[in-house]
């Protein structure tokens, strides 16, 4: 049986603030599945950036996209680990772009939860290509961007076929 050694959590993301960001606002210090606690705590800025007109959501969440980008490839190179496990502001900004235009409600956060997680688990094409072949922080953010994406497009669908 082949066996993967995880990377340890850096004391770094408890004194330096960048660092705590990258790995989710310290979500990604959990040991036990990171990036379903780093997409839990996306909830709360989901929150509060959905009462926002739709262009504005988009534009800052855009800009979350550009920020986190430029903030993974960093700490990624000063921990010295690409794309370490708990680094997972990317399953926040995923999980803010799968919820872009959804209708508001637990049951569409809930979908909107499983959707992205099942896609950012699962990686199909382009996802998993994007994931193996897109290096530095963009392409830590693209993967689940993407993810997003596709979650964001079937949200979208199930809303719509559910008004009929």
């Amino acid at each position: 049986m082949r066996q993967y050694s995880v990377p340890t959590i850096p004391d770094s993301i408890w004194k330096n603030p960048w660092h705590f960001i990258a790995f989710g606002f310290g979500s990604g210090a959990i040991p036990i599945a990171p990036g379903t606690f780093g997409t839990l705590f996306a909830i709360p800025f989901y929150l509060l950036l959905q009462p926002l007109p739709i262009l504005f959501y988009i534009f800052i969440t855009i800009l979350i996209i550009l920020g986190s980008s430029l903030l993974c490839d960093r700490v990624s190179k000063e921990i010295s680990i690409h794309d370490h496990q708990g680094m997972c502001l990317d399953e926040i900004v995923g999980f803010l772009v799968t919820m872009i235009g959804v209708p508001y409600g637990i049951i569409w956060i809930l979908a909107g939860f499983i959707l992205f997680r099942f896609f950012d688990i699962v990686k199909p094409w382009p996802i998993n290509y994007i994931d193996q072949k897109i290096h530095g922080g963009f392409g830590m953010i693209l993967d689940d961007v993407v993810a997003g994406i596709f979650s964001a497009c079937l949200l979208q669908i199930i809303s719509i076929v559910g008004k009929f």
